[in-house]
């Protein structure tokens, strides 16, 4: 399975980014392979809108089946749901610990969005 991790930075040791569609980039993932790779997102750090669409869009283009981030407003939410990609919220540690915590379970995907939109 895939993971994107919204991420200041392109490592697993990485601060987590709490933002979801301004993030400057996502760790993805792989918990078969233990292998990542950074996806970068500054196209959307200074969108005027339609930031946590496009991210969503990039996300689902990694094949990524779960997102982690810090928050996510209500269109993100429809475009990931929509996608088919699961949301958890995580807000602080590195990209490593974000992993670690899914994995063991410790955080459990969301039913709706945590932020209102522009936030």
């Amino acid at each position: 399975m895939k993971i994107a991790i919204s991420s200041s930075g392109p490592g697993l040791e990485s601060a987590l980014d709490s933002r979801f569609g301004r993030a400057a980039g996502f760790v993805v993932y792989d918990t078969d392979s233990g292998v990542n790779e950074y996806v970068d997102n500054t196209q959307n750090l200074n969108a005027a809108q339609g930031a946590g669409i496009q991210s969503a869009q990039n996300v689902a283009d990694t094949g990524a089946q779960v997102v982690i981030t810090g928050h996510v407003g209500p269109k993100a939410f429809r475009a990931l749901d929509h996608a088919g990609i699961k949301i958890c919220l995580a807000t602080e540690g590195c990209v490593g610990d974000a992993v670690q915590a899914f994995n063991e379970g410790s955080i459990k995907p969301v039913d709706g969005p945590d932020k209102d939109g522009h936030w």
